[in-house]
């Protein structure tokens, strides 16, 4: 019996139908939960990154100039962009709100983290940057 003339047979119709249901439901319902959770969960690390970086500027800078080492921008330039886009882009993530183009600063972030820090010192070689590229894409 071939797979078409098998589907077609009535005996297997109402399984069909069930399968059918069932997973237009799960994608009805559960897709829209599972993009949610990935959202806030995404926003939570990067806000609580931006919320450390301002509890102390000085380390902060410190650790643009002396740790990071980011070509191209001067410490400071990039110490207020990385905070400003750490701390205003889960916002936008969070409420829904353009969370296409908000997860673009933080793919670059998590981009420049892995590739150029993470091509520097080994500490900031981790897969899990690769998680947050995925999860944000």
């Amino acid at each position: 019996m071939t797979a078409a003339r098998l589907l077609s047979a009535p005996a297997i119709q109402p399984s069909i139908a069930l399968y059918d249901t069932v997973t237009s439901e799960i994608e009805r319902y559960a897709a829209p939960v599972l993009d949610l959770a990935v959202r806030l969960w995404m926003a939570r690390v990067f806000f609580n990154s931006g919320r450390v970086k301002i509890a102390d500027w000085a380390s902060t800078i410190y650790l643009f100039r002396d740790e990071y080492k980011v070509p191209v921008l001067s410490p400071e330039v990039a110490a207020v962009l990385g905070t400003t886009f750490e701390l205003g882009m889960p916002i936008f993530l969070v409420l829904g709100l353009g969370a296409r183009f908000a997860a673009l600063p933080l793919i670059g972030m998590a981009c420049v983290i892995q590739f150029v820090l993470g091509a520097n010192n080994p500490d900031y070689d981790n897969v899990e940057h690769f998680y947050w590229m995925l999860l944000l894409a």
